[in-house]
């Protein structure tokens, strides 16, 4: 038989499968209604990533886990978080093993499982917290499952007294995941800046970490092939990785293997410092909603890994509607190299979100901002990636009565975001407010707090109607004329998933 036989013999019966799986799933000749379109269902199980908190021995860090209340979740479920085996680097970028924990003990498989655990997660809707000191507290991985999983959010936060990145320090515990952009690192003299990897998993991740300069990629061929092992965790000097001295970097963390949560520290000398958080994937248009009204500094720097350069139109979203910021209309970002801007105090005392647009042709760009409060000796520094809309919903846990600020904003629509407070962690009633966001601008909205408050509570935002909304939470806390403050934006909790509904019992196929 020959090829052109065989061929329209294939064709055929291809052609006959698919007409038969149309008339299963079509609608029939009785009437039967055509297929339902997906469910929306809680998930069913997650997991998230916390790095170690600090290397300071005068280091205090707050743990806390909330996940909101959400219907059809499952009547049981759990949620843990243990300390992950901690690997310490040398001068060269190699590893050692370290201990993960005091209190933990090897397990089989070479694993090390925490006698107790940092905290123990309280029922959805009451937000749990747990504390530790020192430069001891390793980094954690956790997991929730049925009820505890949709939503769930864990929030570091750590107070550093003194010295390098002294003032507060937050971030969000991450998902794992194989790629991730960091715009804002730093190898500069005054700089001490920490790539975190973290591996949930039971074999080891292979990572390759990637630095861009303002003149192109850094070669740095120990950056390549890092090895995580099983439920590790491993800091990465950046200095480490080479020896160009660079105020801004772009990094980039990719995953040959596995998978790893990743987290920048970026520790300044003088003006304190905080986590870097990973910005959105690459897109032609970018938010970064919440800068500080009191900011004396806002540094912008972009990147685009397209093999084409950018040029994008820069606008402020303030509360009076979008405004250029003036010297700053637009920004060219060269293909393959970190562009920067100095905005300076560009909210000039009100609320504020950067939007960044094509002025043309659409190219992928990841961007964030570097913004410092204070003056002089008194500088404190923070960081806001370009993040993704609040969506259904978007958590921030670890609030408090005084010292939260909740920033809002729609940059291309008016959108209707309802907020509500938690019952707190030690007590508290729930309470919820509905604000409207007028196309263009940025709200700082007065946070509803929870009637009895007492200990801390988390905050949830939805997206009601218009949008997209974009969101941030800014913590501050003022020690020694230091203006201390951490922010974290607030994109989509991703505690829903797509569920297709079949419309066909095709069990009679099996007959």
């Amino acid at each position: 038989m020959n090829r052109t036989t065989l061929s329209l013999i294939a064709g055929t019966t291809a052609l006959a499968a698919v007409t038969a799986f149309a008339a299963l799933d079509g609608p029939s000749a009785s009437g039967a209604a055509a297929p339902k379109p997906a469910a929306n269902l809680p998930v069913q199980r997650t997991s998230l990533l916390c790095p170690a908190p600090s290397i300071s021995d005068i280091a205090d860090t707050a743990f806390t886990s909330f996940t909101p209340v959400t219907q059809s979740t499952p009547s049981s479920g759990k949620a843990q978080l243990q300390a992950a085996d901690e690997q310490t680097t040398d001068g060269t970028g190699n590893s050692r093993t370290g201990q993960g924990a005091k209190d933990s003990k090897a397990s089989k498989g070479g694993k090390k499982t925490a006698d107790k655990p940092v905290l123990t997660p309280k029922a959805p809707g009451t937000p749990a917290t747990g504390d530790t000191s020192g430069a001891d507290t390793p980094a954690l991985i956790g997991t929730a499952d049925g009820k505890f999983a949709p939503g769930w959010t864990v929030q570091e936060t750590t107070e550093v007294a003194a010295g390098t990145g002294r003032g507060l320090q937050g971030v969000t515990c991450t998902a794992a995941d194989t790629d991730f952009w960091f715009p804002g690192a730093s190898t500069a003299t005054g700089r001490t800046d920490y790539v975190h990897l973290t591996n949930p998993d039971d074999s080891a991740a292979v990572v390759d970490i990637e630095l861009y300069g303002k003149d192109g990629a850094i070669k740095s061929p120990l950056g390549e092939n890092q090895t995580i092992p099983p439920h590790a965790s491993k800091p990465i000097l950046l200095s480490t990785l080479t020896d160009t001295q660079q105020a801004d970097l772009t990094v980039h963390v990719s995953v040959r293997s596995g998978r790893v949560g990743a987290s920048v520290q970026a520790l300044d000398g003088k003006a304190g410092g905080d986590w870097l958080a990973a910005a959105t994937d690459p897109a032609g248009s970018l938010v970064l909603p919440g800068i500080p009204k009191d900011a004396t500094d806002v540094r912008l720097i972009a990147f685009t890994p397209g093999g084409d350069d950018a040029d994008l139109k820069v606008r402020l979203a303030s509360p009076d509607g979008l405004i250029t910021p003036a010297g700053n209309e637009t920004l060219h970002v060269k293909s393959g190299m970190t562009t920067t801007a100095d905005l300076g105090a560009v909210t000039r005392g009100e609320a504020g979100s950067l939007v960044l647009t094509p002025t043309d042709r659409s190219v992928p760009v990841v961007a964030a901002l570097r913004v410092v409060r204070g003056k002089g000796d008194k500088q404190e520094t923070a960081f806001i990636p370009a993040t993704a809309p609040v969506g259904t919903r978007a958590t921030s846990a670890d609030n408090s009565a005084k010292g939260t600020t909740l920033a809002l904003t729609a940059p291309t629509a008016t959108a209707t975001v309802r907020v509500t407070a938690s019952a707190g962690s030690e007590g508290g009633t729930a309470t919820t407010k509905t604000y409207t966001i007028k196309s263009g601008t940025t709200q700082n909205v007065p946070v509803p707090a929870p009637a009895g408050l007492q200990g801390t509570y988390a905050l949830t935002v939805e997206t009601v109607s218009g949008g997209p909304a974009y969101a941030s939470r800014t913590l501050t806390a003022t020690e020694e004329g230091v203006p201390g403050f951490t922010i974290q934006t607030l994109p989509y909790d991703r505690g829903m998933v797509a569920v297709p509904k079949t419309t066909e019992d095709l069990s009679v196929l099996q007959k």
